[in-house]
């Protein structure tokens, strides 16, 4: 498999358990890696047979900014099953990180890492 990576993807959420995470919001960074068999847009120089990555980007955006959830497992989880409704994806890997997690020791990062693929 080929694969289509976006890294970065920078949107506002109200994902988490604690009532300042969903009334303030904060920033999740977001990566995606799409697999995919690219031969068939390549040889045909063809947009339709492959993934369109800007399409994917705003979806991811809009998983982020929309309905909030405890989890960033159950938000990696949503991004996936997101990008697997293109018919060119086969599997994804989906990295959520969120930087501003309420931790009260001083750190980097926190992430999630989920690959998924299409089922059947």
């Amino acid at each position: 498999m080929d694969k289509v990576a976006l890294h970065g993807l920078r949107a506002r959420g109200h994902h988490g358990v604690f009532a300042h995470e969903r009334e303030e919001g904060q920033t999740f960074v977001v990566d995606v890696e799409l697999s995919l068999d690219s031969r068939p847009a390549a040889a045909g120089d063809d947009l339709a047979r492959t993934v369109h990555y800007g399409v994917v980007a705003e979806e991811v955006v809009a998983v982020v900014e929309g309905e909030p959830v405890d989890l960033i497992e159950t938000l990696a989880e949503r991004i996936a099953a997101q990008c697997l409704k293109h018919g060119a994806v086969h599997e994804v890997t989906v990295v959520v990180h969120k930087p501003d997690a309420p931790i009260t020791v001083p750190f980097d990062d926190v992430t999630i890492t989920i690959t998924r693929g299409r089922q059947g």
